[in-house]
């Protein structure tokens, strides 16, 4: 059970940073996914990953605070015609 968690948190980083420009939410996700590898990575006793995650979850969810509240909106490379 507590190997599905782990697959699953990084599972949950590895899609929320891949959609990460889409908004905010999504970079709130990511840092809750970093949160959750940082859980799992103090379950199985990793200090190291259990420290880094947890700083990573720190700084994406800033990030994405940030981006919240400046009303970001999902980003577009497309051009617009008309």
């Amino acid at each position: 059970m507590l190997e599905a968690f782990g697959a699953l948190a990084a599972a949950s980083m590895v899609a929320c940073y891949a959609l990460e420009e889409r908004g905010p939410g999504f970079t709130l996700g990511f840092a809750a996914g970093c949160g959750a590898a940082s859980a799992y990575a103090f379950a199985i006793g990793s200090w190291p990953f259990f420290i880094l995650e947890g700083l990573w979850a720190a700084v994406a969810a800033r990030r994405g605070l940030r981006r919240l509240a400046a009303g970001s909106e999902p980003h577009d490379d497309r051009e617009k015609t008309r």
